[in-house]
């Protein structure tokens, strides 16, 4: 049986080591969310089976339909004993984006705040990771074509984003020299879990 290194067990090793950091995330009180212009992708970048674990070289393998990888798990992995053969790791990759319509005349302000978290399981669970980033723009109204249902926003950079409304009716109260408030989330998470007894 070949057994390859992949690159996403990095990833995995990366995600399920290191300290637990929670950051709150909050809206302003007045924005309307244009909820036809969110858009939320989650994407399963690895899924696979601990098929082996090698306690005095901390080393892990995993099989699915790919193949064999492994990783070698380091002192950063606090529950390392808590994984056992049969667990499964589930590594996946979400990507949000979120506008709303803040009802304020432009101030010339425009802002770009990015913040991260991270959650770790506790002691004694089974090791997982999530690590997120939001970013959030304030940008200006530039242009609204209400025929072909597109918004044009400048952010703080001076840089033009054309973005497509799916519902027209969210673009009548839509003008230029407002603002509009623009979170990008994206999210990383890695997992290991005892499957579920059929």
């Amino acid at each position: 049986m070949k057994i390859k290194f992949a690159p996403i067990t990095l990833v995995a090793a990366a995600l399920l080591a290191g300290p637990a950091l929670v950051m709150a995330q909050s809206t302003a009180p007045n924005a309307v969310v244009v909820d036809a212009a969110v858009t939320d992708n989650i994407f399963q970048l690895y899924e696979g089976t601990v098929t082996k674990i090698d306690k005095k070289t901390r080393t892990i393998f995993f099989k699915n339909n790919e193949g064999e990888s492994k990783f070698v798990a380091g002192p950063e992995i606090k529950n390392f004993d808590q994984i056992k053969k049969g667990d499964r790791l589930s590594v996946t990759y979400e990507l949000a984006v979120a506008i709303e319509l803040i009802k304020t005349k432009s101030d010339g302000i425009r802002s770009k705040v990015e913040t991260s978290s991270e959650v770790a399981s506790k002691p004694g669970e089974k090791p997982t990771r999530t690590i997120t980033n939001t970013t959030t723009i304030i940008a200006d109204i530039v242009d609204v074509d209400r025929a072909k249902k597109l918004v044009s926003v400048k952010g703080p950079s001076g840089k033009v984003t054309v973005v497509t409304v799916k519902n027209p009716q969210l673009l009548a109260d839509v003008n230029v020299g407002e603002q509009v408030k623009v979170i990008y989330f994206d999210a990383m998470a890695a997992s290991i879990t005892t499957p579920k007894k059929k």
